[in-house]
């Protein structure tokens, strides 16, 4: 990434705005998976996956498709069965955003479930309860459409996991209100040597042709399909439109796209970077022969490739370098936007105003018969904001009681810790706290390093290097920061989503007496040079 004199190009670890009317892709080099985005006036709203975490749903805003804002969750809770509990991989799949009829619509579909759908005059306010449109398993990336005529209908593809079909689109009729389908649908696609995925479609109509935005070939090496025809239900012709061609960028497909009023159109999209998950890029679109072209056709293929570095979209001014918050100095009455949950939260496991300030999380024990802290609900996480970056928590342990244990942690299918446990040893210098490092899965943990100290209030510290590769470090006055004595572990990703980081307390058995830990903050930085 180009270098400038801007502070905000200094200090964040990742940011796509060169400051000189440029942008770098990714966007975002978050996970911010199967995203949609829409334009209205002049502003651009954009959601994405975000499967069992809680708060879900997220709502993104931007003045310029580069600068981006996180302004809210459309879910707080889950209020379906079992979400007490970590839900890997279900949840919100694949959502679309729309504007209709002067309000906001999410629609998205779980694949246990069926399709639901949210709305809200104001998408930085309260959304509705998201209500159930179609039972079904397995429908999942869901778009709703309303024609001119005033006639809605909602495209969606098929969970193979769920419901054995994966390769095909429907579209049925929707009532207007958006609260339910009318018939059993009309299949629209069905090619399955041609496409033998396909997923996340998108509906638009321009110049008086409807069209089907479509991802196909799988997350890691697929390809962006574009279908196209002059009646709802087809027959629809169809385009590959973006591929990874000669590039480095795998994987280019499933997002929004979008026609500002200067007349370019832009289609954001994924790239699936494993441990970093789904991260946003941009690219610019020409429409051929009422066909799209994203990107560049560099290899003169006739299907686009994605490229890293374009001028911003022209929306017709500047505006202000902007990254979604990572860092949180707790004190606020709610935590930052960028902090979830592996379940619905319960307000027993913390609070922001028994010590004004500073979180603190209260060591909430495992659930019954667990074996590691894969399964445990509690644990407050948030998204690598970036390729390499510093998080570090200022962390008191005081107020931990025996058998407890806290401290900062890196998760996916497999996670890493620092942190703190206390096993109360009464001798002339008082109680003795341990300094570990650990690494577990679903299956259990082990440990990796351990080290007695007598102190409980230290800064706790994980580099992380591009290739997601960890290192832990530790300090008790902020300034002189050991390294701990283990060799690196490189960060894994989780079910559908990307590594995360965060914090953690927690006791091993389901004794009544419950100890916390407080900490005072938690930073985001960039990566030492």
């Amino acid at each position: 990434m180009n270098n400038t004199d801007n502070s905000t190009l200094k200090l964040e670890p990742w940011v796509s705005d060169q400051g000189d009317g440029t942008f770098f892709n990714p966007v975002l080099y978050a996970d911010y998976s199967d995203p949609d985005v829409i334009c209205v006036g002049q502003d651009f709203y954009m959601t994405a996956s975000s499967f069992g975490h809680i708060p879900g749903l997220p709502i993104l805003h931007s003045k310029d498709l580069i600068n981006w804002r996180l302004i809210n969750h459309v879910i707080k809770r889950m209020d379906l069965p079992d979400y007490e509990l970590p839900q890997h991989g279900k949840g919100v799949w694949a959502p679309s955003i729309r504007y209709h009829d002067g309000k906001y619509w999410v629609f998205y579909g779980d694949p246990d479930v069926g399709i639901f759908m949210s709305t809200t005059d104001d998408p930085a306010g309260e959304w509705s309860t998201p209500h159930l449109v179609q039972a079904g398993k397995g429908l999942i990336d869901t778009c709703p459409f309303w024609d001119d005529d005033g006639q809605a209908y909602l495209v969606h593809a098929f969970a193979g996991s769920r419901a054995g079909i994966k390769h095909k689109l429907r579209i049925c009729r929707m009532s207007p209100d958006g609260k339910r389908l009318l018939d059993e649908g009309t299949i629209v696609y069905d090619n399955p040597d041609k496409h033998p995925t396909l997923e996340g479609p998108k509906m638009y109509k321009r110049n008086g042709t409807y069209y089907i935005f479509a991802p196909a070939g799988g997350v890691e090496t697929g390809w962006q399909t574009v279908f196209r025809s002059k009646n709802v239900f087809g027959p629809y012709e169809e385009r590959v439109v973006l591929h990874q061609g000669n590039t480095s960028v795998n994987g280019p497909h499933q997002g929004g796209w979008v026609e500002l009023e200067s007349g370019e159109s832009w289609f954001m999209h994924f790239q699936d970077r494993d441990a970093y998950g789904r991260i946003m890029h941009l690219q610019p679109v020409e429409w051929v022969e009422d066909w799209p072209l994203m990107g560049k056709d560099i290899n003169k293929d006739g299907i686009g490739e994605p490229g890293l570095q374009w001028n911003k979209p022209d929306v017709g001014k500047q505006f202000p370098i902007e990254v979604p918050v990572s860092s949180d100095e707790f004190d606020k009455s709610q935590l930052g936007l960028q902090w979830q949950w592996q379940a619905n939260p319960l307000q027993r496991w913390y609070s922001l105003e028994e010590r004004p300030g500073s979180l603190r999380l209260f060591a909430e024990a495992l659930p019954a018969g667990t074996p590691s802290l894969y399964h445990a609900p509690h644990l407050l996480l948030q998204k690598f904001p970036a390729p390499a970056f510093v998080a570090t928590v200022k962390l008191d342990a005081s107020g931990l009681k025996s058998g407890e244990r806290a401290g900062l942690i890196v998760f996916g299918y497999q996670y890493m810790y620092i942190g703190i446990h206390r096993t109360v040893y009464s001798d002339s210098a008082g109680d003795w706290f341990e300094l570990v490092a650990m690494t577990g899965d679903a299956n259990g943990e082990r440990q990796l390093w351990t080290k007695q100290i007598n102190t409980y209030s230290l800064y706790l510290q994980v580099l992380v290097e591009d290739g997601g590769y960890c290192s832990f470090k530790y300090s008790d006055d902020g300034d002189e920061f050991q390294l701990m004595d283990t060799p690196r572990v490189q960060a894994s990703k989780g079910h559908w989503v990307g590594a995360k980081c965060g914090l953690f307390a927690a006791r091993l058995d389901n004794g009544k007496s419950k100890g916390y830990i407080d900490a005072e903050w938690f930073r985001v930085s960039s990566y030492p040079e």
